[in-house]
């Protein structure tokens, strides 16, 4: 098989695990007494992308090679994922898990796991391209779209998924026990990271390299801190964790936000009201998308100006989802939220990496791109989900399965929130127009 396309095979694989959960648990976790909690299974992907990815990448660095570690990675997040599956079924459909401390247990174990495996998984990519002389910049970009792709599917797979009375089938219609409202998610998640596993074994050897001994500040990437030092390099980094806790509020709410409109017999029968991860997965197909315009708005307008159309997207991202509903024309502000989805999450982050690059001298990029990456993904969104959580819980109750209440404010306070931080960011943030 061509080493491009074995490559993009793992690259779906490895989103395509992460894309059958991350957009429609809280849909399942409302149902199984586990609605109130939502923010923190979320913030656990946070909390342990602080430290997972370092503690893996110096096992790939030093010990394992990287798709080897990939593998032992997914053996251990996909069997963690099967056990929260098994203890759905247990329970079963529509039911309170008995013992929930050991529900998130297992999940957490597999987060932890599963966390690591996106810089695995690049790490594997970029090792076998360079030792077969292909050019990284040139060729990673569309084996990495596989992996939106891989998400996307699953997303859609487990949106029409269902298995009722012994029958499996697909089915767009309402009131089916679809994959998005139970506990298969977490099967069909675990069941493809165990797949992954077994192939992570057939890639090509990725050879260990010696390596000058480093010290533990450096290998923690800790000797980055110092970039605080510069205004402008720790202004970025603030404004980077304020707006990264934006980035896991929808993947959080937006399933049981829309699917909560089944509780209002006006919009019951309405086709998003039922296929919620269907009409959110508009996002990551955005996301594909504007991941290719960046390089055309970089060199045409600055990355100030890149960034600050991120910040603002997330204002109209929250905003569209305050003013829809499942009808018509409701639904096409639901629809406008998941198409600036793309520019409010890929903009800044990608953005924000090349903005980090251009600034750093060669001895701290890497830990200062894990800096970014942490204040972001790891102290932004864990922070970001957490009072998101208390703002919903405080608005908002469960009730027959559906997490009613005042939702209009809470989308307006999140998109408030996201005004202010891109006004504060366009007034503060001055970077070296030459650059």
């Amino acid at each position: 098989m061509n080493l491009k396309v074995r490559l993009s095979v793992m690259n779906f694989l490895e989103f395509a695990v992460w894309g059958a959960y991350l957009t429609c648990m809280g849909n399942y976790l409302g149902t199984a007494g586990l609605g109130a909690e939502i923010s923190w299974f979320y913030a656990i992907q946070g909390i342990v992308s602080i430290f997972m990815p370092t503690l893996l990448g110096i096992v790939a660095d030093r010990y394992m090679q990287p798709q080897r570690a990939l593998g032992v990675c997914h053996l251990l997040a996909g069997l963690a994922m099967l056990c929260c599956w098994w203890m759905g079924l247990q329970a079963g459909f529509g039911q309170e898990l008995p013992n929930k401390g050991a529900f998130i247990a297992m999940y957490t174990l597999s987060v932890a796991f599963f966390m690591p495996t996106i810089a695995l998984a690049n790490t594997t990519a970029f090792t076998i391209l360079k030792s077969n002389g292909m050019d990284t910049v040139k060729d990673f970009p569309p084996i990495r779209v596989l992996g939106t792709v891989g998400f996307i599917a699953t997303m859609w797979f487990v949106n029409c998924a269902v298995w009722e009375d012994g029958a499996f089938s697909f089915t767009l219609a309402e009131n089916a026990h679809k994959f998005q409202y139970t506990y298969m998610q977490f099967f069909v998640s675990g069941l493809l990271s165990l797949v992954l596993c077994a192939y992570c074994f057939t890639l090509p050897e990725c050879r260990l390299e010696k390596k000058p001994a480093q010290s533990l500040v450096e290998t923690m990437g800790l000797n980055a801190f110092r970039l605080f030092k510069r205004k402008k390099m720790a202004l970025f980094f603030i404004f980077s964790a304020l707006l990264g806790m934006c980035l896991q509020v929808t993947n959080g709410y937006a399933g049981p936000f829309i699917t909560s409109f089944k509780g209002d017999p006006a919009f019951a029968d309405t086709f998003a009201a039922n296929n919620a991860t269907l009409l959110t997965s508009l996002s990551q197909i955005s996301e594909a998308l504007c991941i290719l315009m960046i390089p055309f708005f970089l060199k045409r307008y600055g990355i100030k100006v890149v960034m600050l159309m991120s910040m603002f997207a997330w204002v109209f991202r929250f905003g569209f989802f305050g003013v829809g509903n499942p009808a018509m024309p409701g639904v096409l502000f639901f629809v406008l939220s998941c198409i600036v989805y793309g520019v409010a999450f890929d903009f800044f982050n990608v953005s924000g990496g090349i903005f980090v690059d251009q600034e750093c001298e060669s001895s701290v990029k890497a830990s200062a791109q894990g800096l970014f990456m942490m204040m972001t993904n790891g102290i932004g969104a864990t922070v970001g989900t957490l009072v998101a959580g208390e703002i919903v819980n405080h608005y908002c109750q469960w009730e027959g399965g559906y997490l009613l209440g005042n939702w209009q404010t809470c989308w307006f306070i999140f998109a408030a929130f996201a005004l202010v931080v891109g006004v504060s960011f366009a007034l503060m943030f001055n970077p070296d127009k030459k650059k």
